[in-house]
């Protein structure tokens, strides 16, 4: 499973933890890295929470492949380019997205998404 960096964020605050699959291994895409940390407000507390969090899942780096399909992405319909990476990596790893930001990305063919508020 992929988490957008929402779910990271509410994770890291102890929200949604029961919507979290045990037998999954968990995933996030280079680019929920770079915004999440990449936030100029966090503190010291927080930065080292979030690192934590990201040193026990598997970030997934950009590749040629994720690019291709970013891009496809982004020429369908407006959508940031952080989204456009984020839904691009869990197509290309056949994977599921995990976002509380649902209507960002439910037009985009080919993936799926669950939310962890719903």
């Amino acid at each position: 499973m992929i988490l957008d960096s929402d779910v990271i964020i509410f994770l890291c605050n102890g929200l949604a933890q029961d919507k979290i699959p045990k037998n999954k291994p968990l995933f996030a895409s280079v680019i929920s890295k770079i915004e999440v940390l990449g936030y100029h407000r966090l503190t010291d507390f927080e930065k080292s929470k979030l690192s934590h969090f990201f040193d026990t899942i598997t970030v997934l780096p950009l590749n040629a492949m994720i690019e291709k399909e970013a891009i496809r992405i982004r020429q369908t319909r407006n959508i940031s380019l952080e989204d456009a990476i984020v839904a691009a990596t869990a197509i290309c790893h056949d994977d599921t997205l995990m976002t509380a930001n649902g209507d960002a990305f439910d037009w985009i063919s080919g993936l799926e998404i669950i939310s962890p508020v719903s």
